[in-house]
C-alpha cells in the first residue's frame, strides 16, 4: 500500500476531481461507441458531449459521491469505493448491426475506458523516480485508485449498472425483462451496495482494485 495519507479532506478533493474526470470519459466512450455501433440515438440525444450536464444525475452523480467523500474526508471508520453513475446513456438495439455483441462493446465501453485511464496513471508512477515529487505521487495514486473503482463498480451485477446489462444479455428474455425493469431501483441497490453491504463490497473491489493497481504500477493503492 502506498503511504499518501489517505483520510484527508485533500485526498477527499483528489477523488472528488479523478471521479469528475472519469465520469466524463466514461459516458463520452460509451456514447461514442455506440454511435460507431450505427446507433445514433446517444448523438440525437446530446449525449455525445465531454459536457457533463448531458448526464448528470442528482443521485447517482451528487448525492451518492458527496456522501462517500464526506465519509473519506471525516475518516469516520467507513471508507466505500468511490463510485458515481450518471444518467442511463440511451441505446437503440434495433440501429446495431449486430445487436448482442455490439450492446456488450457498448457495456464494456466505460469501464474500459476508465481502465485505460488507470493504467496510465500507473504507468506515469512507474516513471517517476523522483520521491520528493509527493504531490504528484499522491495525484496519480489517488488518480489510479478511483478509475479503477469506478470500472468494477460499473461491472457490479446491480441493475441499471453496465454489469447487469451485461448479464442481461446473457439470460432467458423472460428474465432479461424483469431484470431490465429493475433499472428503476438503481439508487436503492446502490446505497445498499455501498452503505448496508460496505463491508462486502467493499472487500471485492479493493481486491481487484489492488491486482490492477499492482499490474499498471506494481504497487497497491487502496487504503487498506
Amino acid at each position: 500500500m502506498v503511504d499518501i495519507g489517505w483520510l484527508s479532506i485533500r485526498t477527499a478533493l483528489y477523488i472528488a476531481g479523478s471521479l469528475l474526470l472519469g465520469m466524463m470519459a466514461r459516458e463520452y466512450a460509451r456514447a461514442f461507441v455506440a454511435t460507431r455501433l450505427g446507433d445514433p440515438t446517444p448523438r440525437l440525444w446530446g449525449r455525445l458531449t465531454w459536457n457533463p450536464r448531458s448526464w448528470f444525475d442528482p443521485f447517482g452523480s451528487a448525492l451518492v459521491p458527496g456522501l462517500i467523500l464526506v465519509l473519506w474526508a471525516a475518516a469516520t471508520g467507513l471508507y466505500p469505493p468511490p463510485a458515481a453513475y450518471g444518467k442511463p446513456a440511451p441505446v437503440d438495439p434495433s440501429y446495431l448491426r449486430r445487436p448482442t455483441r455490439d450492446q456488450v462493446l457498448i457495456g464494456l465501453a466505460g469501464p474500459c475506458t476508465n481502465i485505460a485511464l488507470g493504467v496510465v496513471a500507473g504507468l506515469a508512477l512507474r516513471a517517476i523516480t523522483n520521491p520528493a515529487a509527493f504531490t504528484v505521487i499522491s495525484v496519480l495514486v489517488v488518480f489510479e485508485f478511483t478509475q479503477f473503482c469506478l470500472a468494477i463498480f460499473h461491472l457490479l451485477p446491480i441493475p441499471g449498472l453496465d454489469g447487469a446489462r451485461l448479464v442481461g444479455l446473457a439470460l432467458p428474455p423472460d428474465a432479461a425483462r424483469v431484470y431490465r425493469d429493475a433499472d428503476r431501483y438503481l439508487p436503492l441497490f446502490v446505497l445498499l451496495a455501498m452503505f448496508v453491504l460496505a463491508g462486502v463490497i467493499s472487500g471485492i473491489v479493493y481486491g481487484l482494485v489492488d491486482a490492477l493497481c499492482q499490474v499498471a504500477s506494481g504497487v497497491r493503492c487502496s487504503p487498506r
